[in-house]
């Protein structure tokens, strides 16, 4: 079923580890196939620009800037040259912190697609948690 309909989904993993430690994994682009299977298989830095093979080709990543608090914003570039924005939260809790990735709905996106870009999501998040954790 094809929708027009907007909207996103909070999905969080806890992870029992640091803030700062899973910000500075999680914000560092080289890292992303080590988690990020829906991004990246593989990464380069090219021409001043992280270039991935994803499951869509190849993509154009751009975080935003480092920051205290904790924001791992980043824009992708599709093939198609359209951008996607995905808001990434770490937030700290106790010794631990919670990573929250808001999945938004992209305009035309069937209910189907919505939830499996949700189910990867969650599954990438397991493996941030298990990269940091077994670090």
């Amino acid at each position: 079923m094809e929708t027009t309909a907007s909207g996103s989904r909070h999905i969080s993993r806890h992870i029992d580890r640091p803030a700062q430690e899973v910000y500075d994994y999680a914000s560092n682009p080289a890292n992303l196939p080590g988690w990020a299977s829906g991004l990246a298989g593989d990464i380069d830095r090219v021409g001043g620009q992280w270039i991935a093979e994803s499951p869509m080709g190849r993509v154009v990543v751009v975080f935003a800037d480092r920051n205290e608090f904790g924001v791992l914003d980043h824009h992708v570039t599709l093939p198609s040259g359209e951008t996607v924005y995905n808001p990434v939260r770490v937030i700290a809790d106790g010794a631990g912190c919670e990573v929250l990735f808001t999945l938004r709905r992209q305009p035309g996106m069937s209910d189907e697609v919505f939830e499996r870009d949700a189910d990867t999501v969650a599954a990438d998040l397991v493996a941030l948690k298990n990269a940091v954790e077994r670090a």
